[in-house]
């Protein structure tokens, strides 16, 4: 029975980590859009296109 526990709770942890790597990996992506159109926008502004 302990040993049957120990494996349910060893897959729901796993089930956890996983999903939230993939969560803060889709957050990088979109934090790297946003700052790529901010940099872009900085360099029209700097050309004077603003």
């Amino acid at each position: 029975m302990k040993r049957l526990i120990a494996l349910v709770m060893l897959a729901s942890f796993s089930t956890f980590a996983i999903t939230g790597c993939n969560t803060m990996a889709g957050a990088g992506k979109d934090v790297q859009k946003a700052g790529q159109k901010v940099e872009k926008k900085a360099e029209d502004c700097k050309d004077g296109k603003c």
